[in-house]
């Protein structure tokens, strides 16, 4: 007599209020994407899927109703700031949002000493900053966690864990795609930040920008040493987009020029629209941090293949997640 099938039953993934519970973001600083593992992100995107569904159907949760969430943004912010305003607001939290050109920076106060007044009131700070050490010098400074909304041009790990869950809810999946980054890979931190994170699974990721707005080398090197599958170019061929299931694309950002000139002659590089996506994929997504100017033609926007604007929409859910995993 034939022996019974065995059957192997997948575990089932623990419920969300466990995964907030032990998550090992709990009161950390989110400085890096290097700080966390693959399983770290993916309970965060599970996370952030139950967000999106809890926000659809109730609008707003009580989960930090006893929580302050202070935001401090040296530099232009629209999404970054108003995401996780919304963010905190939609967990029944509340914000101290500062702004700069009022506060006592203008006085000559230091970054650190700016930290720690936002730290007597808040239970945590999102910070955005010129400098590249800026997140550094402020978790150092600071008795609760500091949320890095961007460092300069090294990175903006909150922006990557949102383009990482787009890419799930867009694509359906991250292993075995093919990640074109395409425009300033030198300046751009989003690229710096999600080429990071991409690196935790099977993925291909095509470099697309002017010589002069190359992926810095040691960024380069890291995704080498993790053994990620890279294709350098300075044109963005018919072939390289044919491959591509997720398209990437990037301002080249006039304020990280200290020659006008030069930011004159390397703007337009790259501009994509209904021509160029001739030879894309019906089945690629199209995406961008933005702000944009004209490397995304305004007729791509109608395209069903463009998620830029879903983006935001996605990073407010992954923002709630994060919130949540670090302060609930």
């Amino acid at each position: 007599m034939d022996d019974p099938p065995v059957f192997f039953h997948q575990p089932s993934p623990p419920p969300v209020r466990d995964l907030i519970a032990t998550s090992p973001f709990k009161q950390k600083h989110i400085v890096s994407i290097n700080q966390f593992t693959k399983a770290d992100v993916n309970d965060l995107l599970q996370v952030a899927s139950s967000m999106k569904q809890a926000v659809e159907s109730k609008g707003v949760l009580d989960m930090l109703s006893n929580k302050i969430l202070c935001t401090m943004f040296y530099e232009p912010s629209t999404r970054t700031s108003a995401s996780f305003d919304a963010s905190m607001q939609r967990l029944g939290g509340r914000t101290i949002p500062i702004s700069v050109a009022h506060s006592s920076t203008v006085k000559g106060e230091t970054l650190q000493d700016s930290i720690r007044t936002l730290a007597s009131y808040g239970d945590a700070i999102v910070l955005r900053h010129p400098s590249n050490d800026s997140a550094d010098v402020a978790s150092r400074a600071s008795p609760v966690p500091i949320i890095n909304g961007g460092n300069g041009s090294r990175e903006h790990p909150t922006q990557a864990f949102l383009d990482l869950f787009t890419i799930t809810q867009e694509l359906g999946h991250v292993e075995g795609s093919t990640v074109t980054f395409l425009g300033d890979l030198k300046y751009g931190r989003t690229v710096h930040s999600l080429s990071r994170l991409l690196a935790h699974y099977n993925v291909t990721i095509q470099l697309v920008s002017p010589s002069e707005l190359k992926l810095p080398r040691h960024v380069r090197g890291e995704l080498e040493q993790r053994g990620v599958r890279l294709v350098e170019s300075e044109e963005l061929t018919p072939e390289i987009l044919g491959r591509t299931d997720v398209l990437y694309c990037t301002r080249v950002q006039q304020e990280r020029f200290a020659d006008p000139a030069q930011y004159e002659q390397l703007k337009d590089s790259f501009i994509v629209n209904r021509n160029v996506l001739r030879h894309a994929k019906s089945s690629s997504v199209i995406m961008h941090p933005l702000p944009r100017k004209a490397e995304v033609s305004e007729e791509v926007d109608s395209d069903p293949r463009a998620a830029y604007f879903r983006q935001m929409r996605y990073g407010l859910f992954t923002r709630m997640a994060l919130l949540a995993m670090v302060l609930a």
